[in-house]
């Protein structure tokens, strides 16, 4: 699908064609039909999805013959089934393209803003500013949300309810379900990661490789661009941080719940073994055991093994075994 913006009396409007006047055009899912329109009318390749997924620096940030080839990746779903993937930018002077293979809110919202004018863009370099600007907004908006996931997290398995709920169903329920949200916020976080380092990336080159055609008025842009990128970063790391902690206190509670269930084994045998000992004594058939001619000795018997069996639990009892 083809989407294309032309700046008409300052602000940016939606336009059907021709795509050479378009100051921003963006391919979502194109078909070979509709990249072979673009790059005809514009006169620049048009990136594939494998160049799009290149992963080494040369291929994310490039310039050829006065066009910049970019490329980032960034978080889809992120809410549901958060995944990467790659966006493509080719700048111009005259005109942005951007190349998609999947959905994107920050792109939906960018373009509503435009067609609301409630976003400025009078140039190329506008427009990808613009959409900068939205991811990282979007990476802010998702590392506020894994913040308030990770802060119920920590209230649930540090809560007095967890520790009443100590050898039962419901803990092994809630440790279960703990780890899967903890996966899942680690794999959302690890997506942001790698997104922050491609818009890191794409800045410093925008303002070096774009310099002679840059507006002056988008230099603070770029700069305020970057201190937002870093705070992130470090923002970032302070959630895995936490979520490194989190995990290791979850798996500690599920070790501590293992060792319970290890523990009263392990009094059950060997509590069990002085009466399994008795028991078996007199349960050989020799006539020289004397027991056997007692009237009492059937009565002895039962109460040597329980007292055989209270003797052991009133001793780890008294030691604070159990």
């Amino acid at each position: 699908m083809i989407t294309a913006f032309a700046n008409r009396d300052g602000t940016a409007q939606r336009i059907a064609a021709p795509l050479r006047d378009a100051l921003w055009i963006d391919l979502l899912e194109a078909t070979e039909a509709e990249t072979a329109q673009v790059a005809a009318e514009t006169g620049l390749t048009i990136p594939t999805q494998n160049a799009i997924n290149e992963i080494e620096s040369s291929s994310r940030l490039a310039a050829h013959h006065g066009a910049l080839y970019l490329t980032m990746p960034m978080v889809s779903h992120p809410e549901t089934e958060p995944r990467s993937v790659s966006i493509g930018f080719v700048l111009t002077q005259e005109r942005l393209i951007t190349v998609r293979f999947a959905t994107s809110r920050v792109f939906d919202h960018f373009m509503e803003a435009l067609n609301s004018g409630d976003a400025v863009a009078t140039c190329s370099t506008h427009m990808l500013i613009g959409i900068l600007e939205a991811v990282v907004d979007r990476q802010a908006d998702a590392l506020e949300h894994v913040q308030s996931e990770l802060e119920t997290i920590s209230h649930c398995i540090f809560s007095q309810d967890m520790a009443a709920a100590s050898g039962r169903k419901k803990e092994d329920a809630t440790l279960r379900s703990t780890l899967i949200t903890l996966g899942r916020v680690g794999d959302l976080v690890s997506h942001i990661r790698e997104s922050q380092v491609g818009a890191s990336r794409i800045v410093p080159y925008l303002e070096t490789a774009a310099a002679p055609w840059l507006p002056k008025d988008l230099v603070p842009r770029l700069r305020t661009l970057r201190r937002d990128i870093a705070s992130l970063n470090d923002f970032d790391t302070h959630l895995n941080d936490k979520l490194q902690f989190l995990l290791d206190a979850t798996l500690g509670f599920i070790n501590i719940a293992q060792n319970n269930v290890m523990k009263v084994l392990t009094v059950a045998s060997v509590v069990g073994i002085p009466p399994v000992l008795i028991a078996g004594i007199y349960g050989m058939n020799f006539k020289s055991i004397p027991e056997y001619d007692w009237a009492w000795g059937y009565a002895y018997g039962l109460a040597l093994i329980v007292v055989s069996g209270i003797v052991p639990l009133a001793i780890f009892r008294w030691r604070n075994w159990i």
